[in-house]
């Protein structure tokens, strides 16, 4: 008879999930399914509201990576006015976005993944957490904090507030930077940068101890794909759509992120909320691809800044097919992100109070794509004559990923779990695969059209006396 293990909740994540592992008669792990069980449903929310208010709007999906629909967003209401935004409002706007990243992925890292990292995966869950951390490397825990600390306050000095800034408009950026809060961000950098420097330095003493997790943590070929520069360097904000097979090299020209509906579907499983992207040439399921650091750092020839380049240098000598190293490609991009803002500081035009472009509505369809810490984020947009919205497309950076994650956690069960002896630890391994991915699963779960649902109508003792299956 056909057994079943359920994980659930999935835990030091993002958002809802659970995970089901079908057992053969043998005891052996036939299948596995990532269960996505929340539902946002922001593309109705936005329906018959002005375009004007959707960056604002679009924040409050999620808490954690508010300023990546920021900017998404508003690209795309940009598109809706066809204008060109001033050149330091597209700077402000990086220097916003890579605070994000850089504190998005400190959160991850430290907080979510350290535990194990450092502690072990077969460590008492009692002790394995960010408390633990602290007990046994204070040093380390105290350096996640104050790193996020730092792309907080870095968003809240240019934004207003650290959570769900405002500060973001199309046609560009609502006040322009002035000397004291550009100084102010360029005496936290320093810091910041041995930080990051410190906890690489640390991470590849550890990596040895997970050959076995390297070797079976989503390790297999796919696509990746990300955005590049003219260069194809490193871009987190703008440019052109790469597409890669698992050597990295393109499988197609790369292309502009207005055409990726020509590239791209969705399909929808009846198990969960959260869509499957997948690549249209290859078809569903075959089409799976990644997105995310590993996906960046796979496409591109370089970073683009001194101490990026020279971990970059160290990441490709890694088994670049494992989803382990997730956790090394946040920290590279976390270096980017620092020595980048430290850049764009210097622009002389920095200061420049020509921050936003002001017009009325030139085209009833915009696209907007940029880099969230998790992958590609996609926001299409439609409007009517009257600028009110009629439809929003989103395509979520954890969306792109979920083949992949579903994949690897049927590989990580197939490698650890022995179903005659069931033990936290395998248990644990199960969870890790998709903390390497960091989901983020209030932004992912968007599904348009048809959903899979399923209601159960239960009496006070537990039975079932109704359910409707759409």
């Amino acid at each position: 008879m056909t057994q079943q293990i359920l994980i659930d909740p999935v835990t030091r994540i993002e958002g809802h999930a659970r995970i089901t592992l079908q057992l053969d008669d043998s005891g052996q792990v036939a299948d596995a399914q990532f269960h996505v069980t929340q539902l946002r449903g922001f593309e109705k929310f936005c329906e018959g509201r002005p375009f004007t208010e959707m960056p604002s709007l679009m924040a409050r999906i999620c808490g954690i990576c508010p300023v990546s629909h920021l900017m998404a967003s508003a690209k795309a209401c940009d598109a809706l006015l066809a204008v060109k935004i001033p050149a330091v409002a597209v700077k402000l706007r990086r220097i916003m976005n890579l605070a994000q990243i850089a504190q998005s992925h400190a959160l991850s890292f430290f907080y979510l993944s350290a535990p194990d990292l450092l502690l072990g995966m077969d460590e008492d869950p009692a002790k394995r957490n960010v408390f633990g951390v602290h007990e046994v490397e204070p040093t380390l825990a105290r350096d996640g904090i104050k790193l996020r600390q730092t792309g907080q306050q870095i968003i809240e000095l240019l934004g207003g507030k650290r959570i769900h800034p405002a500060w973001v408009v199309p046609g560009g950026v609502s006040e322009p930077l002035n000397a004291a809060k550009r100084d102010q961000i360029k005496a936290m950098l320093p810091e910041a940068l041995t930080i990051a420097q410190r906890t690489l330095d640390w991470f590849q003493t550890v990596i040895d101890r997970y050959t076995e997790e390297i070797s079976a943590f989503a390790n297999f070929p796919t696509l990746f794909m990300g955005l590049v520069n003219p260069s194809g360097g490193l871009e987190l904000y703008d440019g052109q759509l790469r597409i890669t097979d698992p050597a990295g090299v393109p499988i197609t020209d790369d292309f502009d992120p207005q055409d990726y509906a020509r590239y791209l579907a969705e399909a929808a499983e009846s198990y969960s909320y959260l869509k499957s992207p997948y690549y249209k040439p290859l078809g569903y399921p075959d089409g799976l691809y990644r997105v995310g650091p590993l996906a960046r750092l796979n496409i591109i020839s370089h970073c683009g800044t001194p101490l990026a380049d020279q971990a970059f240098a160290a990441f490709r000598q890694l088994d670049r097919q494992s989803s382990f190293h997730y956790h090394f490609a946040r920290l590279v991009e976390i270096l980017y992100c620092l020595e980048s803002i430290d850049r764009l500081l210097d622009e002389p035009d920095i200061l420049s109070e020509h921050v936003r472009a002001h017009a009325i509505p030139n085209n009833n369809e915009g696209i907007g794509v940029s880099e969230a810490p998790r992958g590609t984020l996609i926001h299409h947009y439609q409007i009517d004559s009257n600028g009110l919205m009629t439809s929003a497309r989103l395509m979520i950076a954890t969306g792109h990923n979920n083949l992949a994650m579903n994949r690897g956690v049927l590989q990580v069960a197939r490698r650890f779990v022995q179903a005659d002896h069931l033990s936290e630890g395998m248990l644990n391994r199960v969870e890790a695969v998709i903390r390497t991915f960091d989901p983020c699963l209030s932004c992912s779960t968007h599904a348009l059209g048809q959903m899979p649902l399923h209601i159960k109508l239960l009496a006070p003792d537990g039975h079932l006396l109704d359910e409707v299956r759409r």
